[in-house]
């Protein structure tokens, strides 16, 4: 019996789906996509359909192998733990531990600082100050750290999950009109990471639910 294919509910702007929508295109994973709109209808996120799928009320969620995973590092881990090739976590635990050092740093010393849910409780005028000012304090280390970690991408040549959380942190310093002259190990490995074709086909602009406005 042919296994069902993986669903992944998804948002076109949210990094932390975007990370995951890398590593299934990546590790050539053939998915369907189930857009949930963060801000269409009060947050789609908050059915109480959703909800059952994923308790946190927060994109991603990953329906694969009869499980439901949601939180996009877990979601990669396990990618990685079942699908182990092109992997995505070094051999070498030093490594290793730097890539999970990047990651969590992104993913949960800068994103949930500057997310949607966030921004909604400092009020309109203060979101853009408040998202650059956690942007920039994040990339000040990230920055710092990537000079002695960094080769062709975050750790070394070889892509891993750090690559895939930095380029979607990335588009959210640009959207937030972020001054990324300071930090050019940071740009350097965007650049050299947006050439590749797992990370442009994952790109905001060309998913099922982006708007006709932002399609590339």
């Amino acid at each position: 019996m042919q296994a069902a294919k993986p669903v992944l509910y998804s948002y076109f702007r949210s990094s932390c789906s975007w990370r995951v929508r890398i590593a299934l295109a990546l590790k050539g994973v053939d998915y369907e996509i189930i857009p949930i709109n963060l801000t269409k209808d009060g947050g789609q996120q908050f059915s109480e359909e959703f909800q059952t799928l994923n308790p946190m009320k927060q994109v991603p969620a990953l329906k694969i192998d009869g499980i439901i995973i949601g939180q996009s590092l877990a979601i990669i881990e396990y990618l990685e733990e079942t699908r182990p090739t092109p992997r995505l976590l070094p051999q070498d635990p030093k490594k290793r531990a730097s890539v999970r050092m990047i990651s969590d740093l992104i993913a949960a010393g800068i994103q949930p600082l500057q997310n949607l849910s966030v921004l909604k409780q400092v009020g309109e005028q203060n979101q853009l100050a408040w998202a650059q000012k956690a942007i920039t304090s994040g990339f000040n280390a990230l920055e710092q750290i990537l000079q002695s970690t960094a080769g062709k991408y975050c750790v070394g040549d070889e892509v891993s999950m750090a690559d895939l959380c930095l380029v979607p942190q990335v588009a959210n310093a640009e959207r937030f009109k972020v001054d990324l002259t300071p930090y050019a190990t940071i740009s350097h490995i965007n650049k050299t990471l947006l050439a590749l074709e797992a990370f442009q086909v994952s790109h905001p602009c060309r998913q099922p639910d982006t708007p006709v406005e932002l399609r590339a």
